[in-house]
């Protein structure tokens, strides 16, 4: 039978403070590839009042896990309709 809880949920999935410094250190969130404070906070806050955000992690539209994902430049929002927040593509 499929596990079909929320992966944010699952303690192998939790993402800590220490493995988000270590991924904000991998050259997939170089500094060039990552949105500014200010703008990963207000993902985070639309997302927040999304009904689709699960515990405080996961996207149930995409699966993936917000607190890490929020971060890239290159990503959007993917509900239906354009989603909630745009890739700052070239910025």
């Amino acid at each position: 039978m499929a596990d079909t809880s929320c992966k944010a949920c699952r303690d192998d999935y939790k993402v800590t403070e220490a493995q988000m410094e270590r991924l904000l250190k991998t050259t997939m969130f170089a500094p060039e590839r990552r949105v500014s404070q200010e703008s990963y906070e207000e993902r985070l806050r639309i997302c927040g009042e999304c009904p689709k955000f699960m515990d405080g992690g996961t996207c149930m539209s995409c699966g993936c896990i917000i607190p890490v994902v929020a971060w890239l430049k290159e990503r959007s929002c993917p509900l239906p309709g354009g989603g909630l927040w745009q890739a700052e593509i070239g910025s």
